[in-house]
């Protein structure tokens, strides 16, 4: 029931139900559309916040007799449900990559909270705020921390400090969170909550989000003012180009001969997709993307060339190497885009950076046009609708006749001549590439399926590709898409897994089962480190130690596979296995497997690429430093080939 105006101007409560009220009436606006900005908390419960933060879920959540605070916010919640929804983590880590997932599905406009008791279940947080940080993608961590009273020193679990007696290991995410507190007093969460919600609305500072809760706080009454638990909401900006670098960015493009648009994730996160198709249509000017921006054009629009870099097109990183003017929008710039400071070889090119952080807009001495990305590309449209700006015939010529020739290698790698044959990676990509629609999602992170997946795929849907290559976790893929599955409940989302990444994290894969959540998990198992151990053979590392085998008799790991099942260990999870021996098979498992209405897994081994050919080599260099001097012959070779390589690299004035 509606609750009824307050009596007083204060209520008692501890400090996590008051952190837990003020959560729940919080918001984010953009565009006239409200939504909750900390939506659900997941959590695991140690001494550290059970009696806390465990206490103050209970009060008011699924299970608790204060549910009719859920009308405390009209605007999002409806009446009757949990003023703070709770999910149950088995791993402290992958409940951050859940809620991250579940960010960026939301385009940063809703969050998911994450609390953890002190010690290793705070520490365990570290990679999972560092991945969210990296990629500037909003997560709240609630992680328990030693008492602030000092009953007694040291407490179960406490780090010792010798010169520090306020040091404690939750302060191993000050480096990784984009705000940090501790709260050693009640009275000190009011200040420390508001700059919280500044930082994860914020969509230049956001990332992750620290609050450090004392165990004894957690539990302290104190008398809050009602005004803290009234409704916020949280304005999501978009800022507008200046006019003056409105001007300047225009010149640039109209000077260009040979521009080429390079669209980076902030394309997704400012939904500015149908504004840079409409910049596309008008100027014809080729766009590739970074991996975070890739399904910024669909890959059937005529201007989209594909992936940018290391991991990218031929198409695109000749446009690249020749380009006169590179319109960076919404991209941070990583070395797997720059090609480690090597690909942007044209004399005098110049950058133009729309960016809505300053700190991005001025990378590789470019010209600035700090703002909003869609509200960029608008303006930069509209200034030059008049002049009639547009490509030139031949330049547009030149790159759809590249586009369509890597467009036949596409083919040609996710071909299978023989559909009774094991498949190769590609091949796998290929016959999931002929299943879904623009209504699916695909996850992953690490391993070698980022590389062939920013080349090969085809995205249909401004979201379907969900790759996270700013941390390149592994991990990440089960847990995240459990997130993404929260964020969109009727869409089919794949998490896509070698066997490396998943011995890393399949643990949320119960969670998948306890909750109903019908993701789909496609485990490639390749028998070892598939991507390192390319990389290792190129810098003379010979793929030492990247193979999942026994050890032969002269001590390496090159003997017979490890007997390892992981279709079996994913079945012991409570999911359902569908196993598929050759492409013919696996055709089948997918598509069943895409109509399953509960978590199904689909298990393959793949042909390796030492024995058939697989997605086209790396199509421009990354920097990875080979050893100086060395004896064998491998890393001999290897080092002369980096140093011409390095030769190339150039620092943009």
């Amino acid at each position: 029931m509606p609750m009824t105006e307050p009596t007083s101007t204060t209520t008692r409560l501890t400090v996590a139900q008051a952190l837990v009220r003020f959560l729940a009436a919080q918001y984010t606006e953009r565009d006239g559309v409200r939504r909750r900005l900390v939506s659900a908390t997941w959590g695991i419960f140690g001494h550290g916040n059970v009696a806390g933060l465990g206490q103050a879920l209970l009060e008011y959540g699924e299970y608790g007799e204060s549910g009719a605070y859920a009308a405390v916010s009209p605007g999002g919640t409806a009446a009757g449900t949990p003023v703070m929804p709770y999910h149950q983590g088995r791993n402290e880590q992958s409940m951050v990559h859940a809620a991250v997932g579940y960010a960026r599905q939301s385009n940063r406009l809703s969050a998911q909270a994450v609390t953890t008791s002190v010690g290793p279940g705070a520490t365990n947080l570290v990679t999972g705020a560092a991945l969210a940080t990296i990629n500037r993608l909003p997560v709240l961590l609630l992680p328990g921390d030693v008492f602030a009273t000092r009953p007694a020193d040291p407490v179960l679990q406490q780090l010792e400090v010798p010169y520090a007696g306020d040091v404690s290991v939750n302060d191993c995410l000050r480096p990784v969170s984009r705000y940090f507190d501790r709260i050693t007093r009640p009275e000190a969460l009011i200040p420390a909550a508001l700059q919280a919600m500044r930082v994860l609305a914020d969509p230049v500072d956001t990332g992750a989000v620290t609050l450090a809760l004392p165990q004894d706080v957690q539990a302290e009454a104190f008398d809050w003012p009602v005004g803290f638990f009234a409704e916020r909401v949280w304005s999501v900006r978009r800022p507008v180009a200046d006019p003056e670098e409105l001007a300047a960015a225009v010149r640039a493009v109209r000077e260009a001969r040979r521009p080429l648009l390079v669209a980076g994730g902030g394309v997704h996160h400012s939904e500015a997709e149908d504004a840079l198709r409409r910049f596309a249509d008008l100027t014809r000017i080729p766009v590739a993307s970074t991996q975070a921006g890739k399904g910024s054009l669909a890959w059937d629009h005529p201007a989209d060339v594909g992936g940018i870099g290391h991991t990218g097109t031929a198409t695109a990183c000749e446009l690249a190497r020749t380009a006169d003017l590179v319109i960076g929008v919404g991209t941070r710039y990583t070395d797997f885009t720059t090609a480690s400071g090597t690909l942007f070889a044209a004399p005098g090119v110049r950058f133009l950076n729309l960016n809505i952080a300053s700190f991005d807009a001025h990378k590789l001495a470019g010209q600035p046009l700090v703002a909003d990305a869609r509200s960029a590309l608008e303006a930069l449209t509209e200034a030059l609708a008049p002049h009639g700006h547009r490509a030139a015939d031949s330049y547009v010529t030149e790159y759809t006749d590249d586009k369509e020739r890597w467009e036949y290698r596409v083919d040609a790698a996710y071909e299978a001549e023989d559909p009774d044959t094991r498949p190769t990676q590609p091949q796998v990509l290929g016959v999931l590439d002929a299943l879904v629609t623009g209504d699916d999602i695909l996850v992953n992170a690490a391993g070698s399926l980022p590389g062939d997946l920013h080349k090969l795929w085809r995205a249909r849907s401004r979201d379907q590709y969900h790759v996270e290559y700013g941390y390149s976790c592994m991990g990440y893929e089960i847990p995240a898409a459990i997130g993404v599955r929260m964020a969109a409940p009727d869409r089919p989302v794949w998490a896509l897994v070698g066997d490396g990444t998943y011995l890393m994290m399949p643990t949320e894969i119960v969670t998948a089962v306890q909750e109903g959540i019908a993701i789909k998990v496609v485990i490639l198992q390749n028998h070892g480190y598939a991507s390192i151990g390319g990389l290792s053979e190129t810098v003379g590392g010979e793929r030492f130690a990247t193979a999942y085998r026994h050890r032969s008799a002269d001590g390496t790991y090159t003997g017979r596979p490890l007997p390892v099942d992981l279709a079996a260990n994913a079945a012991s999870l409570g999911m359902r296995v569908l196993r598929a021996k050759t492409v013919d098979d696996l055709r089948t498992a997918l598509a069943e497997a895409r109509a399953a209405d509960t978590p199904t897994c689909v298990y393959v081994e793949t042909e390796t690429a030492d024995t058939v050919s697989g997605a086209p080599p790396a199509q421009a260099w990354w920097d990875v430093p080979v050893a100086e001097t060395a004896t064998r012959p491998s890393a001999v070779k290897a080092r002369e080939l980096y140093e011409r390589l390095a030769a190339t690299r150039r620092r943009h004035l």
